[in-house]
């Protein structure tokens, strides 16, 4: 009779059940703009070019960033939603599946690089000065990717078991203080000398306005994080305030 139910069972096509949720989504979505930033970020942007301002120190004018200045911030909004609504250890899964995307994104584009051109193609030179890997420009990039955001989502956690389901304004403001400006040190620290940063002023420079831009955004941008936040604990089954 078992024998029977066996080979009855084995009669069906099976799969797995996907169970619904929007963590998969946002996983996608924070995997594809780390490896999105990464590509971008190896172009120098330089707004109000011709002008120039200092602040002691500081250099306010021309203000020099890179082709993903717009990108990085959206990847911490999006790690407050997943640190919000799953918690650390569902954020820190996220976390490493981002950082392995973005290290065989590195690992393909240098095999690509290295692969002999067909006659036809002309374009080898642009290929790999678009997307030829820097060891050390990746290594930054890794180091202060996994850092900032961990930091970003414990801090986040940390003030939530705090205040509960009140002050969301404090915990975003307080993770992403932590993690961007970790992120953006140990991004200059390690990359300093291949992006050009040969003094204390201009490393200073550098950390500081990286660390106010994305901070900023991250406070202009707090209303649709709000939105976005409500709207995934309100479709969670799962979610228990």
């Amino acid at each position: 009779m078992t024998e029977h139910v066996q080979t009855q069972q084995s009669d069906h096509t099976h799969f797995a059940r996907v169970v619904r949720s929007h963590y998969p989504g946002l996983v996608a979505l924070f995997t594809a703009v780390l490896i999105i930033s990464n590509v971008a970020a190896g172009k120098g942007v330089a707004f109000f070019g011709d002008a120039e301002w200092a602040l002691g120190p500081l250099q306010i004018l021309p203000i020099i960033t890179d082709g993903a200045f717009f990108l990085f911030p959206l990847a911490y909004i999006v790690g407050d939603v997943l640190s919000e609504v799953y918690g650390f250890a569902a954020t820190r899964r996220a976390v490493y599946y981002g950082f392995g995307a973005v290290a065989l994104a590195a690992l393909c584009f240098w095999i690509a690089q290295q692969l002999p051109p067909a006659d036809f193609y002309e374009n080898q030179p642009a290929f790999e000065a678009v997307l030829g890997v820097v060891p050390r420009l990746l290594l930054a990039g890794l180091a202060g990717y996994l850092v900032g955001q961990l930091l970003n989502s414990y801090v986040l956690v940390r003030i939530k078991e705090i205040t509960k389901e009140k002050h969301l304004w404090a915990r975003l403001i307080g993770s992403t203080v932590v993690g961007e400006f970790a992120d953006t040190l140990i991004f200059c620290a390690i990359a300093a000398g291949v992006i050009g940063i040969t003094t204390w002023a201009d490393f200073v420079n550098y950390v500081v306005v990286g660390f106010l831009w994305k901070t900023l955004v991250e406070i202009v941008v707090m209303p649709v994080t709000y939105a976005v936040i409500a709207y995934v604990k309100r479709r969670e089954p799962t979610y228990a305030e």
